[in-house]
């Protein structure tokens, strides 16, 4: 049986042997999905009452969504890099009201809209990958 911390260590290596191999398209997919899985996390953090949790974990989703912005490419100067940061910023304050209001349905609203992101992102990478 795991421990959770040697859990968390083989997580960070499985996410860090997927980075070293991925395209662009692949890292900003295997982002999402950490940023789900932590989602996830906090909203369990939220309903079982464990708010220090709750806070690292929604203030790791945030840096996640730190991440996926730093990540655009603003000099293309493209409508969809500018929707895509908005979109970004406007997951970030859902997730702050989330922790604020102890909320989980506003965690859910997010995770809806990354999961359709996502899904998106993995269409290009299968068709251009």
């Amino acid at each position: 049986m795991m421990t959770g911390h040697g859990y968390g260590n083989y997580q960070t290596t499985n996410l860090a042997s997927q980075a070293a191999s991925a395209s662009p398209v692949r890292l900003v997919i295997v982002l999402m999905d950490g940023l789900l899985d932590e989602m996830a996390r906090a909203r369990a953090h939220i309903e079982a009452g464990r708010y220090e949790e709750k806070g690292n974990s929604l203030n790791k989703c945030i840096g996640m969504l730190h991440g996926l912005t730093s990540a655009l490419d603003f000099d293309v100067g493209n409508e969809v890099v500018v929707n895509l940061a908005r979109l970004y910023e406007y997951c970030t304050v859902r997730l702050n009201e989330a922790g604020l209001a102890l909320d989980p349905v506003l965690i859910d609203e997010v995770s809806m809209l990354i999961r359709t992101l996502r899904a998106a992102w993995e269409g290009v990478d299968q068709r251009f990958g």
